[in-house]
This record gives C-alpha cells, sequence and structure tokens, in this order.
C-alpha cells in the first residue's frame, strides 16, 4: 500500500511537472522574451498625468523622434531607450525627456481615432547596437490580410501579470471585414486609418501597456498599438501608419527647421 502510494505520489509530481509549461502558455498572451536588443528602435515611455504614472511603448524613427499612440500623452513623458528590463539599470539604456509632444491634431479620445503622437526629444539619441532607427512605409502603403507581422512592449502578459522585460509576439494581419462585422469594434473601425490586426482563432495579442508600439512588417513599422477589447481577446486595432506619413514627415519637419514649437493641448493618458 506504502509503494503504491509512493508511485501515484511520484505520477502526480511528474503531470505537474509536465502541465505547468502549459499552463503558464494558455495565459501567455505576446508570445515569448524577445532575444535582449534584437529590437533596438524600442521605447519605453515613462508616464507622469495628474499625479499618477503609467507607461507605454513606442519607437525611434529618426534620432531625435519617437512615434507613439496619442492616447499615452502626459503632463512629463521621459523616454528610455535600448532597454530590454526596464527596472534594470542597463549599460545599453538612453534616458532621454521629451522637448515637444505632437498629438495628431485630429485625435479624437472617444473613438481613438488618429492616435498617434510624436515626440521630439531634447536631444538626439546616441546609435549604438541597443539604440536604432526603423523605417517608415511608404504613404499609403498598404499591408495585405494574411500577412504575418510582429509586436513588442512591456504591456501585461495576460489579464493580471505585469513583465520588465520586453516580450514580442507574432499576429497575423485580418481582413477589415474581420474588424468591420465584430460587434465591440465595427463602430470605430475605419479600414483607410486603422489596421485589424490577430487571428479572432488564437490567443495571441498586444494588451494594456503595449500602446504606442510598432506592428513590423518585414522590418517596417506598419502601424501602432491602439485599441481593443478590454477581454483581450483578438483581433485588435492598430494606426495604419502609411496614412499619415506626409503629416509625420512635415510635422518633423517642421520641428527641426523653424525653431521654437508651440504645443497644442493634448488627450490626457
Amino acid at each position: 500500500m506504502a509503494l503504491m502510494m509512493q508511485i501515484l505520489i511520484l505520477v502526480l509530481l511528474l503531470m505537474a511537472f509536465l502541465l505547468s509549461p502549459r499552463a503558464e502558455a494558455g495565459e501567455m498572451i505576446r508570445g515569448r522574451e524577445t532575444q535582449p536588443h534584437s529590437r533596438p528602435y524600442m521605447a519605453f515611455l515613462n508616464i507622469r498625468c495628474r499625479n499618477r504614472r503609467s507607461h507605454c511603448g513606442g519607437f525611434l524613427v529618426v534620432k531625435n523622434f519617437v512615434l507613439t499612440a496619442a492616447h499615452c500623452n502626459g503632463e512629463d513623458i521621459t523616454v528610455f531607450l535600448g532597454a530590454h528590463n526596464i527596472r534594470r539599470d542597463e549599460e545599453t539604456q538612453q534616458r532621454v525627456s521629451v522637448k515637444h509632444k505632437i498629438p495628431h491634431p485630429g485625435y479624437n479620445k472617444m473613438s481613438f481615432e488618429n492616435d498617434l503622437m510624436l515626440l521630439q526629444l531634447v536631444e538626439p539619441a546616441e546609435l549604438t547596437d541597443a539604440v536604432g532607427t526603423i523605417p517608415l512605409p511608404q504613404a499609403g502603403q498598404a499591408v495585405e490580410s494574411g500577412a504575418v507581422c510582429s509586436v513588442a512592449g512591456w504591456g501585461r502578459t495576460s489579464l493580471k501579470a505585469t513583465t520588465s522585460i520586453l516580450h514580442e509576439v507574432e499576429l497575423d494581419v485580418m481582413s477589415d471585414e474581420t474588424c468591420q462585422e465584430d460587434g465591440l469594434l465595427q463602430r470605430y473601425y475605419k479600414p483607410s486609418r486603422l489596421m485589424c490586426v490577430g487571428d479572432p482563432a488564437e490567443d495571441k495579442a498586444s494588451f494594456s501597456g503595449d500602446s504606442g508600439g510598432p506592428l513590423v512588417c518585414n522590418g517596417t513599422a506598419q502601424g501602432i498599438v491602439s485599441f481593443g477589447k478590454k477581454n483581450r481577446s483578438p483581433p485588435r486595432v492598430f494606426t495604419r501608419v502609411s496614412a499619415y506619413v506626409p503629416w509625420i514627415e512635415r510635422t518633423m519637419t517642421g520641428l527641426s527647421s523653424h525653431g521654437p514649437h508651440v504645443e497644442r493641448p493634448g488627450p490626457l493618458h
């Protein structure tokens, strides 16, 4: 009897050992930890707004400009470049203050329309192996439905779990109809300015804290994490970068060429 009990305990321990990774994988919504500094364009935004702090993602498009979501605005934003574990004082990290915050003038905080913002840094980033830029698409360029792209961020990895380490996940670009026919998204989805991302049949998605990060397709920043359903299920909606390339380039050129810029009032995070 004692021998049978020992065998049963060993079997239960073995089952627990084999099943625990699978159970965790069911909770993960971003896939895996990134290889450190394999995405040198990634930016971590530490945001202060009304005596509370939050964070978003962003990405370096030129040495002195980061692109992110307009709903990531706040009273004060500090940009961290070259980070992998944001809670560690890594030698690769560069901490830069923001000189100007320029949300798109047409941003609507109720519908998340035109959800993008440029951040002009106080000083240009030093480009290194851990800090680099990512190219923007050509104006009007479309990403075909079925394309496999990737997104990374320091956001939640489940409904309750947080992380300080950069994670990444591969996501399918869905047809516009997938979001247009979704009862919770159809009211806000505009195909000309938004992208529908994430297969509803798969438990993979960007989530809270990933806002502002790039959707990368073939090495190009095609989308910006914007919004989705509160239950974290895909698909989720990304700002279509190619629809805003003229505004992005015009704004960066204007700030670089014409001296001081008077910041417009923007939405709060």
